[in-house]
């Protein structure tokens, strides 16, 4: 019970990486609010928690918008008497280099990737301050480290994100408040399955991880559970690589076998 009597929100809750994790929230006996776009995702992760003995409400909310984040954070307090751990979860991902990626489109990556951590921070902080302290965690990327072809919008969001990470916890690590970020590799959510589902697209992503095989958003819950909890009170400013060895390894490969190594 690593989270034991800590009241949480997680934004994109409703799929993938976001719902694993307010599930594994819920596990470590956290109440959850599990807060997406899409009300009824939101709402089948929560009543999934609440079936399971857990505490959850869902809450539908857009993170690029102030009054909707705003309105987030006032129902958790409300709903739970405070707020503990926030974990911006929520992204979004529109392909394009910087010649034919349409402006709006980079507004709409830039608004839901970054401005939703800033509205995460703004509004959780002053809560959390109430209960000496928490924990917010960014969700970031790999991609935020280096550059990913027809990604600019998403790469550029997401190295935003890992410092935004590191300002933040600069900001407010004497006030008790622990600022982290989690820079995931390919994880298996389901668009990334249905990007899968093309053989040679499958084929590049298990050569690209040193482990062999795509990870799973339970994994990434892992760590998020990790960085919520007590357990990780020394830890803030850090964003945190989960990627199966993509970034540890070298382009080249074996030097010696330049056969292709994987597992399925």
């Amino acid at each position: 019970m690593l989270l034991k009597d800590k009241i949480s929100i997680v934004t994109g809750g409703g799929s993938g990486i976001g719902a694993a994790s307010a599930k594994r929230f819920a596990d470590e006996g956290a109440a959850v609010v599990v807060a997406d776009i899409r009300k009824r995702k939101a709402e089948e992760v929560a009543a999934s928690i609440n079936d399971n003995g857990g505490h959850a409400i869902a809450i539908e909310v857009d993170v690029s918008d102030s009054d909707s984040v705003s309105s987030l954070i006032r129902v958790c307090v409300e709903e739970y008497g405070g707020l503990d751990v926030m974990y911006n979860n929520a992204g979004t991902l529109l392909p394009g280099n910087v010649v034919d990626l349409e402006v709006a489109d980079w507004d709409l990556v830039m608004a839901v990737n970054v401005r939703s951590v800033f509205l995460g921070g703004k509004f959780a902080v002053p809560e959390m301050l109430k209960r000496g302290g928490g924990s917010v965690i960014n969700t970031a990327s790999i991609s935020g480290m280096h550059g990913d072809g027809s990604s600019v919008s998403y790469a550029a969001s997401k190295a935003a994100v890992i410092n935004l990470t590191r300002a933040m916890s600069t900001d407010h690590a004497s006030q008790g408040i622990r600022v982290n970020a989690i820079c995931p590799g390919t994880i298996e959510t389901p668009p990334v399955s249905r990007m899968m589902e093309n053989p040679g697209v499958l084929e590049v992503q298990l050569n690209a991880h040193a482990i062999g095989r795509l990870g799973q958003p339970e994994e990434i819950a892992n760590t998020a559970v990790w960085l919520a909890s007590d357990e990780s009170s020394f830890v803030t400013g850090e964003s945190i690589v989960v990627d199966g060895g993509l970034r540890a390894r070298s382009p080249l490969g074996h030097l010696s076998d330049p056969r292709p190594v994987h597992k399925r």
